[in-house]
């Protein structure tokens, strides 16, 4: 999918022409523009020509069902990867992770994206082409896509123009128009990404990859703690709260004998209470190193938060058996041999 020469081709066509090209994109989501028929045979023909939207992708399904992992090949042959997770609870919805760079250079020490280092970011086009891909899908069961989080591959405010502007265009209300409480990012807390986002229009949600309830552990953790350190960007999760009145996710990764011991907790308490602010544990997606805690230990957790007074919530794990966390099948990707 490229649709970078859209606006040359548009610009000697009238005016309503563009809104007759984002209806056939992001609603009636055709995958080629000779669906297109609102459009006159000779456009149709220039934009296969030069703006192909057809999207090359090869999909793992979890057994059940729950969980859809696509390894998307990009135009130059790079390959990223995003996940729709499927809710099927009283309150269901699809949820779309992006990501925003191939591979990412912060080097988390948990991360299999980490471990492939940074190619490049992602433009706008190749990050709404993700979420094309799987509304196209949805479509196939007469679903629809409900929520979209930035925590795939890469950190969204390192690619912070491209992210705005991928989100501005899928809340376009002429085009997808997805609501922009539908859409979160997630950062490891880089303090100038948080100020910029506090000043924008949109009201999208912010959550903060925590992970830990002190420096000493997160820098182990997080090598971009040292410059990010975790007092300074609860500094600026307040003053984010006190211009957007919104509330923050700050995400907590359970990994067996690292983060999750009843110490942590009784830390994380201290460091996270009388904030606007919920705790959203999320059980480790083993990628080699380390495991995910066991079940009685992120019960023990969540209970030590509860009694503390802070607001917590536990994510469903997704995923597993399709090595649903973020870089997996693309490091594989990069350490299978070619064939021939």
């Amino acid at each position: 999918m490229d649709l970078t020469g859209l606006p040359k081709i548009l610009e000697k066509e009238p005016r309503y022409r563009l809104q007759q090209v984002k209806k056939n994109l992001y609603q009636d989501l055709i995958d080629d523009w000779s669906a297109a028929t609102t459009l006159p045979l000779s456009l149709r023909g220039e934009l296969k020509q030069n703006c192909p939207i057809g999207i090359l992708a090869e999909t793992f399904t979890s057994k059940d069902a729950d969980t859809v992992k696509a390894l998307i090949t990009l135009k130059d042959g790079l390959k990223i990867e995003t996940v729709l997770l499927c809710h099927k609870n009283a309150n269901p919805r699809n949820t779309i992770c992006v990501s925003s760079q191939i591979g990412c250079p912060l080097g988390c020490c948990f991360c299999a994206t980490g471990k492939m280092g940074f190619k490049r970011n992602l433009d706008s086009g190749e990050i709404i082409e993700q979420v094309l891909f799987f509304a196209r899908y949805l479509k196939e069961t007469n679903q629809k896509v409900t929520n979209i989080v930035f925590m795939g591959m890469g950190e969204p405010f390192l690619n912070y123009e491209n992210v705005l502007d991928a989100i501005r265009t899928l809340n376009d209300a002429d085009g997808f128009n997805l609501g922009a409480r539908h859409f979160s990012i997630s950062t490891v807390g880089l303090i100038e990404g948080i100020e910029k986002l506090a000043d924008e229009k949109l009201q999208i949600n912010l959550a903060i990859s925590l992970n830990a309830p002190d420096d000493a552990l997160r820098s182990k953790m997080m090598p971009i703690n040292r410059k990010y350190p975790i007092d300074k960007v609860l500094r600026a999760v307040d003053k984010y709260i006190e211009k957007t009145r919104r509330r923050v996710m700050l995400e907590y990764v359970m990994i067996n004998d690292l983060n999750d011991s009843e110490k942590a907790a009784q830390k994380l308490v201290k460091v996270t209470n009388r904030r606007l602010c919920f705790v959203n544990l999320i059980p480790y997606n083993p990628t080699g190193s380390f495991q995910p805690s066991f079940l009685r230990r992120i019960k023990k957790f969540k209970e030590i938060l509860e009694n503390g007074g802070v607001p917590v919530t536990q994510r469903y794990r997704f995923g597993r058996e399709i090595s649903a966390a973020c870089g997996q099948l693309a490091t594989k990707q990069l350490q299978t041999p070619a064939s021939g």
